[in-house]
């Protein structure tokens, strides 16, 4: 059972649904996020639920304030496990992408993670335990019109993660790549279209930390949709090309 556990990302959504699941006596949770009144909320219920709680507002791409606060908090309570949650999501509405959205997000959804990890790598490694989770999502096995770069910075950390996680194996760390299909949290509340298998997010925090208790290399749900994704992913392009046409625009 982990104890000391950090999140990003813990203001809303998963993250927040993560910090809740973790948040028991014993535990020692580093939470971050943007929004400070929020990020208080959810640390205020994971005291009530007997966790010892630090809080703090950060922008994971920054990278120097990242690697400061990953180091303070390793320093409080040495990291059972590292979950790099935070992301964000937008997609074309019909009308592109622009330069400016697309490093917005590939700047919090791939550097965001690569802030978050690889700092606390070292220490792990140095002690050979630890865990690291890194969120993706069931959008990085092939690009959708709709979103573009979300699926594309989802696709990064994934493959990164499954790369990762082969050469910690005999370091004494794990990694998991988390991939999620839709999940009722504010990212997914902006969608105007039809979810389907649409999962609640605590429902959706369990799968995970179940995932995680059990050191799996992916944890991907729902099956149904994992399954789809991984199809989608093999078509050839004519056919997906075709597809793409009736996909729906985020």
């Amino acid at each position: 059972m982990s104890s000391s556990v950090l999140v990003t990302g813990a203001s809303s959504g998963l993250g927040a649904a993560l910090a809740r699941a973790y948040a028991e006596p014993g535990a020692t949770l580093h939470l971050s996020g943007r929004d400070r009144d929020r990020l208080d909320a959810v640390a205020a219920a994971c005291r009530d639920g007997g966790a010892e709680v630090h809080a703090a507002t950060l922008d994971v791409t920054h990278a120097p304030a990242v690697a400061a606060w990953v180091a303070e908090s390793e320093a409080r309570a040495p990291l059972d496990l590292v979950i790099a949650n935070a992301g964000i999501s937008a997609g074309t509405h019909g009308g592109g992408e622009s330069a400016a959205q697309v490093r917005a997000i590939f700047a919090v959804n791939v550097d965001g993670v690569f802030n978050t990890v690889m700092p606390a790598l070292g220490p792990m490694m140095e002690r050979r335990r630890g865990q690291i989770g890194i969120m993706s999502s069931l959008a990085g096995f092939r690009g959708f019109p709709g979103a573009p770069a979300y699926c594309a910075s989802k696709a990064a950390v994934r493959v990164w993660g499954e790369g990762l996680r082969a050469e910690m194996a005999g370091k004494g760390v794990g990694v998991s790549v988390i991939c999620p299909g839709f999940v009722e949290t504010p990212m997914t509340a902006v969608n105007n279209f039809r979810m389907p298998l649409l999962m609640q997010v605590d429902e959706a925090a369990a799968i995970i930390r179940r995932g995680l208790a059990h050191d799996r290399g992916r944890i991907a749900f729902p099956w149904p949709m994992h399954v789809a994704a991984r199809i989608a992913g093999c078509l050839p392009s004519r056919i997906m090309d075709a597809v793409a046409g009736f996909t729906p625009k985020k």
